[in-house]
């Protein structure tokens, strides 16, 4: 069908939402194009996008035929109605009502979930899977994307966000599925079980074990702000519990999906931290914590001479990673057979501090769900999960969750904010002592947004040139390329290819002399290519110059693609 054909199948249906017909109604051929030209799809970190009516869009009808398909994937599993399925929601636009409508859909299937009464952390909800025994999970949330948009993950039995090649069952499930609006949800309500503060508790005390130092001072202040989200739950609660002063930011710590007392809903954006960074000024704070709508990631701002500095999540992840270690080798609690996991999107920085300590090394694919998959494999004698990190703000310390955990960051961040501030150090300081011992690593971004299908079509084709055509760069040797999508490692020094050990997926990543590298990847929850860039330089300076001479010369490669 086309997309007209689609559009007036859900005009004509009587059980379309009421909200969504007055929208429909008002929709120009364009609006209607698309909202159904495509369905809403798995990504990177399942299913996202604009609140709306269409089948590309958020709302209570995809949500149902998303549940109806992982629903009957889940009854393919051993005892799944009576180990059932946990489900939390952050504080988005419909989020509560996308969470009860996929308690009902399993419900009716005879399944039962534990619905958290209120908004909680992602990272919790991944701790509840375990918890409760559960089959699998899901999170509503679209973690930091902007208010207009909500989103849909979806977990296994571990806790982990789906991998692949379960997701693709999921998806085949869901795909059988061509009636929007034939999906029951009014039976067997009494298998859903609401849950809360007994799931906190149980979580809060799990996660305060990661804590090394206990009687370190903790004599400074800490602004904190979950940006109108999940972590406004007990995040600060939770440190102020291990002796941290916290000023929470209070216009910020309100249920607000619109998100009105902040600028930015994104920890990576500076613009969230404008109003904490004031409010740190103003009480004299060194800290600036910020986390995601749904606490699964963690932004840093570090006052310094005067200025506050924000840190990447490369540089946090560096940070945390590198006092982590060494105090677990001050302990003598390094395990033989460590593992230290990243993506290959992330600062190579930890890499060559987990190298120097003799642990091993594990690279993923992008998305935290790789490297929950990783710590699973752990569990099985592989090896013993000791960090993970990816450069979106993400990282997990103890693997008792199964996603990257904004409140297990939080309490490792300020217990090494403690530790270096008694060595008369802060942050900047801590981490110009880790360059000048591993090297000047710096890492950055550039975001295309292409969006619709002209811009997916698009993506396609400068992902395409990349594939196929042999680029040079002025300054730069490329000594290797890998074609993730083909599943091909080539080395154009010795002109040797090999097969590459990861899932199939659309990113090309380029490595070049003395350990820099870059890579085009396009998102996987939002319409934009994304480029990421590494270099390693002897001083700062050296490091910015081939940061910008990296990026400027494939950036310019990009945009001369039509």
């Amino acid at each position: 069908m086309n997309y007209l054909e689609k559009a007036k199948i859900w005009r004509d249906n009587p059980k379309l939402d009421a909200k969504l017909r007055v929208e429909l109604e008002a929709m120009d051929d364009a609006a209607l194009k698309d909202a159904f030209t495509n369905d809403l799809e798995f990504g990177t970190a399942g299913m996202r996008g604009i609140l709306g009516v269409g089948t590309s869009k958020m709302n209570v009808h995809v949500v149902a035929k998303a549940t109806l398909g992982f629903g009957r994937y889940l009854l393919t599993l051993d005892n799944a109605c009576a180990r059932g399925v946990a489900i939390a929601h952050d504080n988005r636009h419909l989020s509560k009502e996308f969470a009860r409508i996929s308690a009902e859909v399993l419900a009716t299937l005879g399944i039962k979930s534990y619905l958290f009464e209120e908004l909680r952390p992602t990272p919790e909800l991944s701790f509840a899977v375990r918890h409760f025994g559960c089959v699998g999970g899901i999170m509503i949330t679209a973690s930091h994307n902007p208010k207009e948009y909500n989103g849909y993950k979806i977990y296994d039995e571990t806790g982990c966000q789906s991998v692949p090649k379960e997701a693709a069952k999921v998806v085949a499930e869901i795909n059988k599925i061509t009636d929007y609006f034939d999906i029951d949800h009014s039976k067997n309500h009494e298998l859903i079980e609401y849950i809360g503060k007994e799931v906190d508790d149980v979580y809060i005390n799990e996660v305060k074990k990661i804590i090394l130092r206990p009687d370190l001072k903790k004599d400074f202040k800490v602004v904190y702000t979950p940006l109108h989200g999940t972590g406004q739950v007990f995040a600060a609660d939770v440190l102020k519990s291990v002796g941290y002063d916290v000023y929470p930011l209070a216009c910020q710590m309100t249920n607000d999906p619109d998100f009105s007392g902040v600028k930015s809903s994104n920890p990576e954006n500076k613009e969230a931290y404008d109003e904490a960074i004031a409010y740190a000024k103003e009480i004299g704070a060194k800290l600036v914590l910020a986390t995601d709508p749904d606490a699964d990631r963690l932004g840093v701002a570090v006052e310094h001479n005067g200025e506050f500095v924000l840190l990447t999540g490369n540089q946090s992840a560096a940070l945390v990673f590198d006092y982590l270690i060494n105090t677990r080798k001050e302990f003598g609690t390094i395990p033989a057979d460590g593992y230290l996991f990243t993506t290959n999107v992330s600062s190579t920085l930890p890499v060559a501090i987990a190298k120097k300590f003799g642990l091993g090394v594990k690279i993923t694919l992008t998305g935290f769900k790789f490297i929950g998959e990783k710590a699973r494999e752990m569990e099985q004698g592989e090896g013993t999960y000791v960090f993970g990190y990816e450069e979106s703000y993400g990282c997990l310390i103890s693997d008792c969750v199964r996603d990257k955990d904004a409140i297990q960051a939080i309490l490792m961040l300020c217990e090494s904010a403690a530790y270096h501030y008694e060595q008369g150090k802060d942050f900047v300081e801590a981490l110009d002592d880790i360059f000048e011992e591993y090297g000047y690593y710096k890492e950055g971004i550039a975001n295309f947004n292409l969006s619709g299908l002209e811009g997916a079509a698009k993506i396609q084709r400068i992902m395409d040139y990349f594939r196929n055509t042999d680029i040079t760069l002025s300054g730069f040797d490329i000594l290797a390329k890998d074609d993730v999508k083909l599943g091909v490692a080539k080395d154009f020094v010795t002109g040797v290819e090999s097969k590459i050990d990861l899932p199939s997926s659309n990113v090309i990543k380029y490595y070049l002399n003395d350990n820099m590298w870059f890579v085009l990847r396009p998102s996987g929850t939002e319409p934009k290519l994304k480029v990421y860039y590494g270099v390693v330089g002897t001083c700062h300076d050296d490091a910015d110059t081939k940061l910008a001479k990296l990026s400027e010369q494939v950036l310019s490669i990009v945009k001369s693609i039509e």
